[in-house]
């Protein structure tokens, strides 16, 4: 055996046990979710099923207690998604556009501009939970979907900026120059130009803000009232909500459901969101 292989073995080697590593609680969970309670205290952690069963993903779903209320998941799983689908969007589209402006359309004043929303993705949460209260209550969206969605839409206008103007840097200014000479105005310009080469970019940037969105527990928490919390509240409520048996299995299921969305995302579109930061989204 050469040295060359021998490097190989060593390391897919470590590369398998850094895989299982990261992996076993997944599968902990997995299985787990698909036992009897009585197969769960009996059982070892890391064995297989004898009986699978969907039993805890039904409760999850459909009857499971989060504090007082006996609904399940389901109504907070559809909080989020009402939630994360527009605030996705919106700071998405505000963040191209920003990118666009800040890269090929500067003006007087434009660096100090960026900087400033260049601070935004550096700002602890915390800071701004109190003024973020007083603005909602404000405009009379607090404690609503519509003000998580404003929440998570200014949170997340900065990164959203920073991916597109780092990537729009990169684009030769000779397109803009070009399609100006031949009368195209703004918006035709990032309509016809600049949005068509955007693709790798639009799958980071969606991606990277579905995910924090959803994972988001502490704008939950704190802006949500008790007809719009996420399911990541919901989630806490339901692990910390106390019983005459903790059911692990329904623990793990729910934990499960509320994972599942970002876990198919990264599953359909991962391999674009590589090629999206390969291709300058955290350059420039």
């Amino acid at each position: 055996m050469n040295r060359i292989h021998l490097h190989r073995i060593v390391l897919w080697g470590l590369l398998a046990v850094f895989a299982a590593f990261f992996l076993t609680p997944l599968y902990v969970m997995v299985t787990t979710s698909l036992k009897d309670m009585n197969e769960v205290r009996g059982g070892n952690l890391l064995a297989l099923p004898h009986s699978p069963t969907f039993a805890a993903w039904a409760k999850a779903w459909g009857t499971a207690c989060t504090g007082t209320d006996c609904g399940g998941l389901k109504p907070f799983f559809m909080n989020s998604v009402a939630m994360v689908l527009p605030a996705v969007l919106v700071s998405t589209s505000i963040g191209a556009i920003n990118g666009y402006v800040l890269s090929k359309w500067r003006f007087r004043g434009s660096e100090l501009m960026f900087a400033l929303l260049l601070f935004g993705v550096f700002m602890p949460m915390q800071v701004v939970l109190l003024p973020m209260s007083q603005i909602l209550g404000w405009l009379g969206i607090a404690s609503s979907i519509w003000g998580l969605i404003l929440v998570h839409v200014l949170a997340g206008m900065p990164s959203t900026t920073l991916f597109f103007r780092n990537y729009y840097v990169g684009l030769p200014d000779e397109l803009i120059k070009a399609a100006m000479l031949d009368g195209a105005g703004f918006w035709r310009i990032f309509w016809r130009i600049v949005l068509p080469l955007s693709t790798p970019i639009l799958v980071v940037t969606l991606i990277w803000q579905f995910t924090n969105i959803w994972n988001d527990f502490l704008y939950g928490v704190v802006f949500s009232g008790s007809d719009s919390k996420p399911i990541t509240v919901a989630l806490n409520n339901l692990s910390n909500t106390s019983s005459t048996v903790k059911e692990y299995n329904v623990d793990m299921a729910a934990a499960m459901i509320a994972a599942l969305p970002t876990l198919f995302v990264y599953i359909v579109a991962g391999k674009y969101f590589v090629r999206g930061l390969t291709a300058g989204a955290v350059k420039g």
